[in-house]
């Protein structure tokens, strides 16, 4: 019943009692004597979702069901609940029946918080050996050993200096003393205790953790083959008909990949070659990828102190049209195009006309901001007339996150020349697509040949075929558009109580709550930020600032979230901001 169970996957953990009862006699009904849980072991079974301390998860005895009535003399330290005593006091324990046994404490509980596991389990003793069942296999030295390819829970602190001696620190990780995730379910994340946690950030995941229709089709794809694309097989094709299908016309051709990075990277040199020129426009504030074409249009100095300092020379920065916090700011953000515009015919002027314009359809790494209203048409008008081309980079606002808008650019009421895309495309599996014309595809051709080992290979093509019927199935963008507003709306009743918010951005699941010292000056409360999301954590709440300010909680969670999650989101922020951090 631990984290790591099988047994568990899909949600069964949600059915608790039930679950254990119904797989204990599952074991009975196939001839064991007996079948029973291990002390000292976190249950997940025992856990909840959406609560704001730990649940008691952590057994200091076993439950036990036998399939014939048992007899065992009485003792003193021998704890029994569910069985009876006959005439001389010995415990009678019915058959096919739970019956939990304790062993040492009379007041220990059976069930003990994570936090407290330690010291109960020091003054009790496993009950299994006295039972005839054999010790248990954390119950201390002598315990059975783990089967072949188990895996062994770590100490989440010692887990994290194993991964700084051998994994590269730049590679850094979230909070100082980050609990150990093993399993995740829909909005939910669970630690090795069995903590559950409301995951408010993972964009990565539309469908939710433990998707069992991808897992499932991913899986069955592994057994039977995974190649690359240059092989003829019906996954790939089918894949990117039905992408291009999701795309306005003319954007027909797919080129597959493994993630957004690589999907930017890809689209800049699509839009070289086919121009023929080098120089790129891109936005300031902005975060595209980690290879060195994407890290070079990457702008944002949350990722990159140097960011703007050292740009390529043929990377040009315009403003970022923040409405909020930019400098051009309410109204005033109408300027923001006609200034970006000008940069691009300027830039034509002096002899370096831009081969592309990149930007986010959706200002997401400064917090969920949308773009000033006409804000693209009038750049990518520009950037067409100078013969370049205009990208779109929708790794984090595609695929339905905006709620009403499948796209980011639809919202915008354009159409791109090149679309970038990944995270939600696999629900997790590594996936990432360049969709463009099938003209601007062919002069890529002067590069040579263009293929990707794993991207679009038969596993990957099936990861983006499950996610696409399960949005179809599940109505996953209208989910994300009900809930989003929704969300949104309390959101705002939180800032109408608590001065902190200076803000509430965004659309659909793509929000952003930004913390201001002063709603005048705008000061960022950058500090307060990371006090907060780490109060939220012990509160059971998953969430990380984002912005060049890092004072922007990051509200992007996997879209098929439920209102009861988004209404304890907002309870555990009201109560941080009300208590204090």
């Amino acid at each position: 019943m631990s984290v790591f169970a099988e047994a568990v996957d899909g949600g069964a953990w949600l059915d608790g009692d039930v679950l254990e009862e119904r797989l204990a006699l599952e074991s009975l009904d196939a001839g064991a004597r007996a079948a029973w849980i291990e002390r000292g072991t976190p249950r997940l079974t025992a856990s909840r979702a959406l609560a704001q301390s730990s649940p008691a998860t952590v057994p200091v005895g076993i439950d036990v069901w036998y399939s014939q009535a048992q007899r065992r003399p009485a003792s003193e330290r021998l704890i029994v609940e569910g069985a009876t005593r006959d005439a001389d006091g010995d415990w009678v324990m019915p058959a096919r029946t739970r019956v939990r046994v304790r062993l040492g404490h009379a007041e220990a509980p059976h069930l003990v918080r994570p936090e407290y596991a330690a010291g109960w389990l020091a003054v009790t003793e496993d009950p299994a050996e006295l039972l005839g069942l054999g010790a248990s296999p954390g119950a201390g030295p002598e315990k059975r050993p783990a089967p072949p390819g188990a895996p062994r829970p770590a100490d989440a602190a010692d887990l994290i200096a194993r991964r700084d001696a051998t994994f590269a620190e730049v590679q850094e990780h979230y909070y100082d003393a980050p609990p150990q995730i093993e399993r995740g379910w829909r909005e939910h994340l669970v630690d090795t205790s069995g903590r559950v946690y409301l995951d408010m950030v993972n964009n990565v995941t539309p469908l939710g953790h433990g998707h069992l229709g991808v897992a499932d089709a991913v899986a069955r794809q592994l057994r039977r083959l995974n190649t690359n694309s240059r092989f003829n097989y019906g996954s790939v094709v089918e894949f990117s008909e039905r992408l291009a299908e999701l795309l306005p016309d003319p954007l027909d051709t797919v080129f597959l990949v493994n993630s957004g990075s690589e999907a930017v990277d890809l689209a800049l040199r699509v839009a070289l070659a086919a121009t023929g020129r080098r120089d790129v426009v891109s936005v300031a504030e902005a975060y595209h990828g980690w290879t060195i074409g994407s890290d070079a249009v990457s702008t944002s100095i949350a990722d990159n102190p140097s960011a703007l300092e050292s740009r390529p020379d043929w990377v040009h920065v315009v403003d970022a049209p923040n409405a909020f916090r930019g400098r051009h700011r309410g109204a005033d953000a109408a300027r923001y195009a006609p200034e970006a515009a000008h940069r691009i015919h300027e830039l034509a002027a002096a002899g370096s006309p831009p081969a592309a314009f990149i930007a986010e359809t959706f200002f997401g790494n400064a917090g969920g901001i949308p773009l000033p209203a006409g804000y693209l048409a009038e750049v990518y008008a520009a950037v067409r007339e100078t013969g370049g081309l205009a990208i779109a980079d929708e790794v984090q606002a595609g695929y339905g996150r905006l709620g009403e808008w499948f796209w980011g650019f639809e919202q915008q009421g354009v159409v791109p020349d090149i679309v970038a895309v990944a995270k939600a495309m696999g629900n997790g599996y590594p996936l990432g697509a360049v969709i463009t014309t099938r003209e601007i595809a062919a002069r890529f051709r002067t590069q040579g040949y263009f293929f990707s080992s794993t991207g679009g290979s038969p596993a990957s093509s099936i990861a983006g075929l499950a996610v696409l019927d399960a949005y179809r199935d599940q109505g996953v963008q209208r989910h994300a558009a009900a809930v989003g507003a929704y969300l949104k709306s309390r959101l705002h009743e939180l800032a109408a109580r608590h001065a902190l918010i200076g803000a509430v951005h965004g659309l659909g699941l793509y929000l952003g709550v930004e913390f201001v010292r002063d709603r005048d000056t705008l000061e960022p409360a950058t500090d307060e930020t990371r006090a907060i999301c780490d109060r939220l954590l012990e509160l059971g709440v998953i969430m990380q600032p984002t912005g060049d300010h890092q004072n922007v909680l990051k509200t992007k969670p996997p879209l098929v979230i439920e209102r009861d999650s988004a209404d304890f989101f907002v309870a555990m922020l009201d109560r941080v901001l009300t208590e204090g951090w």
